[in-house]
């Protein structure tokens, strides 16, 4: 049985302008892999409504899950919330259990909970929050897309809220092994290899290093002893 599937939906001009790098989708690909579901895709929208709709809408239907990151919080440009409730054709507005959530934790710190902040707490109608212990607005769930902050730190944390409910797979155990030979030489041993070992997924990654040409080979699959029986090969042919 194949394992679930995941895309991730990134928004935000910062990130196609190269002002912000993203650090979100290097976690989450990591946290996916530990307990079994694949991400498959990921894209990157602009602070474009029509844009992250149908982003939406195609991923929602293409994967068994979708997390998105970015565009959450008290700003103008701030619009995922709304556009994830207009790809579901739903109605959006303050939340009265987010807007408690984030008056508690103004109101402990003696600052006015005011209307950007009041932003934070638009939730679709029909969706669940995801906690958020570091800042406390939350997130929040819609059929099977997941709507995170970009915030590197809350972002993790609502990955962490959200994972256990989520059923995966089998892990995936990964190996690599870094060869100093051209990918000329590599690639057909290597592709010999995939060809005996179908349930393995071997990627090529090449690099040049003090003149010297090579590649890293990595080995990934749900079966730990195929992975260390083709490692194991892959060794015998090129011994370090």
């Amino acid at each position: 049985m194949s394992n679930p599937t995941a895309a991730m939906l990134v928004i935000g001009d910062e990130i196609l302008s190269g002002r912000t790098r993203d650090a979100n989708m290097h976690f989450l690909a990591g946290e996916l892999t530990k307990v079994g579901i694949d991400l498959k895709e990921v894209r990157v929208v602009s602070d474009d409504g029509d844009a992250i709709v149908a982003a939406v809408q195609a991923l929602s239907v293409a994967y068994d899950t979708v997390f998105t990151s970015g565009g959450i919080g008290p700003t103008h440009d701030d619009i995922t919330a709304d556009n994830v409730a207009r790809a579901f054709d739903v109605h959006i507005d303050v939340r009265e259990d987010a807007r408690a959530l984030l008056a508690a934790h103004y109101e402990a710190r003696g600052w006015e909970i005011n209307e950007a902040r009041l932003r934070m707490a638009r939730i679709p109608d029909g969706a669940a929050l995801i906690d958020n212990p570091v800042s406390i607005a939350p997130g929040f769930t819609i059929e099977n897309v997941h709507v995170m902050a970009g915030v590197p730190a809350i972002f993790q944390a609502m990955v962490a809220t959200v994972l256990p409910t989520l059923t995966g797979g089998q892990p995936l155990v990964s190996r690599s092994v870094e060869i100093r030979r051209g990918e000329g030489d590599i690639a057909g041993p290597l592709a010999e290899l995939a060809g005996r070992y179908p349930d393995l997924s071997i990627g090529s990654y090449p690099f040049q290093r003090d003149g010297v040409f090579g590649a890293n080979i990595v080995i990934r699959g749900s079966d730990g002893a195929q992975v260390t029986a083709a490692m194991t090969e892959l060794e015998a042919v090129f011994p370090s």
